[in-house]
């Protein structure tokens, strides 16, 4: 997987490019299912980006379905098999319901 460039202009904004990256790091096994991501300050000095611009990217990546949210305990690469699942708010912050794995 090529690193990412914040400085490699091209169309669109920055955080869904940032989210695209990160996307194909998923697709390609990089980051694996019921993993967890860095956390956002960690993310912002990989990728080079605002704080501001990973939680723009992390939005993004929660509507893909990629991606899960627990309020106090990080963001997790969701199991292909939970991502096409119907979300529900279960203490979440409304930001779906936890299943990193299929049952």
């Amino acid at each position: 997987m090529p690193a990412f460039n914040p400085d490699d202009a091209g169309p669109g904004y920055l955080y869904v490019r940032v989210a695209d990256h990160i996307t194909a790091r998923i697709d390609v096994g990089e980051l694996r299912p019921g993993a967890r991501i860095p956390g956002e300050r960690d993310l912002a000095a990989e990728y080079g980006v605002s704080l501001g611009t990973i939680r723009k990217t992390a939005r993004v990546l929660r509507a893909r379905g990629l991606v899960i949210t627990l309020r106090h305990k990080g963001t997790y690469i969701r199991h292909p098999d939970a991502r096409n699942a119907t979300t529900h708010d279960s203490g979440t912050g409304g930001r779906g319901h936890f299943e990193p794995f299929p049952s």
